[in-house]
């Protein structure tokens, strides 16, 4: 089954619709690219969407294990390589947890899985991911 559809709207510019929901993704190239940066850029998605794997495959695990990830928060930071092609070069997600005073073994269980969510496992390995995670003490 498709998962989207995509068309070039200009002005590099595209949208995109996912098949089942309807919902609706606009990019621009970034200011840096010739864009204008008015909304995602693609590679903006992949580094988020690693996050956002990351987030998801938690908030499973919390459900598998009994511990609770409500209001978990990440930040994305994207670095473009300087050189051609233009390629992501570093990922970094730092993840800040809600005020839960989580166990050694919880957070043994979060890291192993957010570091081996699926996109974080489909990413090329010369592309550095910096994964910070942020528990209250």
């Amino acid at each position: 089954m498709e998962t989207a559809r995509s068309i070039y709207l200009g002005e590099l510019r595209t949208k995109a619709t996912h098949v089942k929901s309807g919902e609706i993704i606009i990019t621009d190239a970034p200011p840096d690219n010739q864009g204008k940066g008015e909304y995602f850029s693609p590679t903006d998605l992949v580094a988020t969407a690693l996050a956002s794997c990351m987030m998801t495959v938690l908030g499973i695990a919390g459900r598998t294990f009994g511990f609770n990830l409500d209001g978990t928060g990440a930040v994305v930071t994207k670095v473009m390589s300087k050189e051609t092609p233009r390629r992501i070069v570093h990922v970094k997600v730092e993840i800040t947890f809600p005020d839960i005073r989580y166990t050694e073994k919880e957070k043994i269980i979060i890291e192993r899985i957010a570091r081996n969510c699926p996109v974080a496992l489909s990413l090329h390995p010369d592309l550095k991911q910096e994964i910070v995670f942020n528990f209250k003490d």
